[in-house]
């Protein structure tokens, strides 16, 4: 999460992201023993779709998709992912 300095104001600009998500997908697939191919049926998505979303290389992805991540794999969202800045 990122961190404002006391006196930071957030304006209606767009906002121009200095960093990208990490998927963690892989570290709860092994905390929970479970395979990427069991995931993918249980979520109802196509392997290739679950190695585009582990590796990171999604453009979107769904609210649905994460709640049912989070369901099968007990966890919540952030556990899937975090924001890393780009420079770090």
């Amino acid at each position: 999460m990122r961190d404002y300095e006391e006196n930071e104001v957030l304006t209606g600009e767009e906002v121009t992201p200095t960093g990208h998500l990490v998927f963690n997908i892989d570290v709860m697939l092994a905390k929970r023993k479970m395979s990427v191919t069991e995931l993918a049926k249980k979520v109802g998505i196509t392997l290739a779709n679950m190695s585009i979303l582990k590796s990171g290389k999604a453009k979107a992805v769904k609210v649905s998709t994460i709640e049912k991540l989070c369901e099968i794999l007990a966890c919540q969202p952030g556990d899937l992912f975090e924001y890393v800045k780009d420079n770090e």
